[in-house]
């Protein structure tokens, strides 16, 4: 649920704050099974596992792995609700997410009883190629599972989202076979200058390949007919909003691309990115003028399509997540001012306006002005 304690100096060079870490030894206040709100859309939602293996290329992280692979879960629109309910996490992959961070004061197989929305292997609801595809990339060390609240609302709302584990660079991904991968990439001394760059050129591998296999003749994907391959987005959490940069300049496909929250590494080139691009993180992190938004700075000249640029007041780093709302609920008290339903339904709310106006040409006036119904969101003109 966390940045790993291994990468800390890592999480700070990146302008995150490693704040379950710190928070660790708090007690253990609830009993009740912690549960992601509802989605806001009117389909059901369905979800399933991928398996994804990339001959073409040697493990960047562990290269004496000939191959890369990967674990990605599809959210979709469904036709009806299915058998049970897909779970959030394992046990086992709760217990090294809780024990990486330190925690011990909480039962290590918490996280896996988080109740989500979402049916696993629902029926697929749509006509081919109609819905849009969304693909989500968490932050550094991080597993998928983090942006599902963020998943589920869009698959909700007519989206397919593929939220995508980094391996290696994720503190626990387990494969078909009962494999669990750890974090490898968190062993490597962060203060290589390329390090970060190597992070967004793996990502933005990743994301292509993913895209690849699921726009193929052959796609990895049963219902993947469903998916618009004219109308591919991404959006990234931390690392995964660098990520999302990278993953633009690197593949055309994607039209449009947000950066929840992520220092970016100067993956944009001279010549600029025309597609839509937005910027939403802390106001306390990211407001014009702060030494950690500098990089936003630097970027913006250099966005020449449509752009925005908003803060948060009162979040912290895991408020654009899933992570601040459970902490919320299993009594760990992070210190933001604002609550982690709050912060989830903000940023459901600001990613939805952006794909619905750039995937679906629906204008959408909550990007053109502050509003009334969210004033924790400014605008901001560098």
């Amino acid at each position: 649920m966390t940045v790993s304690r291994r990468v800390i100096g890592a999480a700070a060079a990146m302008g995150v704050t490693a704040t379950l870490v710190a928070l660790a030894p708090m007690a253990f206040a609830t009993e009740e099974v912690p549960a992601l709100p509802a989605p806001t859309g009117s389909h059901p939602v369905g979800t399933t596992s991928l398996y994804l293996k990339d001959t073409s290329r040697a493990d960047p992280w562990v290269p004496e792995v000939p191959f890369r692979e990967l674990m990605v879960s599809l959210f979709y629109p469904a036709r009806s609700t299915g058998a049970h309910r897909a779970s959030y996490l394992t046990p086992r992959e709760s217990e090294l997410i809780l024990k990486d961070a330190g925690i011990t004061s909480v039962p290590y197989d918490v996280l896996s009883k988080t109740r989500i929305d979402a049916y696993a292997d629902a029926p697929p609801s749509g006509r081919p190629p109609g819905a849009p595809l969304i693909v989500l990339s968490p932050g550094f060390g991080n597993p998928r599972s983090e942006l599902t609240g963020l998943a589920e609302d869009l698959a909700s709302n007519g989206y397919v989202v593929a939220t995508i584990d980094h391996t290696y660079d994720s503190v626990a991904t387990t494969f078909p076979d009962g494999r669990v991968t750890t974090c490898v990439a968190c062993e490597v001394p962060d203060h290589d200058p390329t390090f970060w760059q190597k992070v967004d050129q793996v990502r933005a591998a990743d994301v292509s390949f993913v895209l690849d296999r699921l726009t193929a003749p052959d796609p990895a994907w049963p219902a993947a007919a469903l998916i618009d391959p004219s109308r591919i987005a991404m959006a990234g959490h931390s690392a995964g909003g660098s990520a999302a940069q990278a993953a633009m300049v690197a593949d055309r496909r994607i039209r449009a691309g947000i950066d929840m929250d992520g220092v970016t590494n100067g993956a944009l080139p001279d010549t600029g990115l025309s597609r839509p691009f937005l910027f939403l993180g802390r106001q306390n992190n990211f407001t014009p003028g702060m030494p950690s938004a500098a990089g936003w700075e630097g970027d913006w000249p250099h966005l020449t399509g449509w752009k925005r640029w908003l803060v948060v007041s009162g979040a912290i780093h895991p408020s654009f997540t899933d992570l601040s709302l459970l902490a919320d609920q299993l009594g760990i008290d992070l210190g933001a001012d604002l609550s982690g339903t709050r912060g989830l339904q903000i940023t459901r709310t600001y990613v939805r306006a952006f794909f619905d106006q750039h995937l679906r040409n629906r204008p959408q006036p909550l990007l053109n002005a502050p509003s009334p119904a969210y004033p924790e969101v400014t605008f901001c003109s560098p």
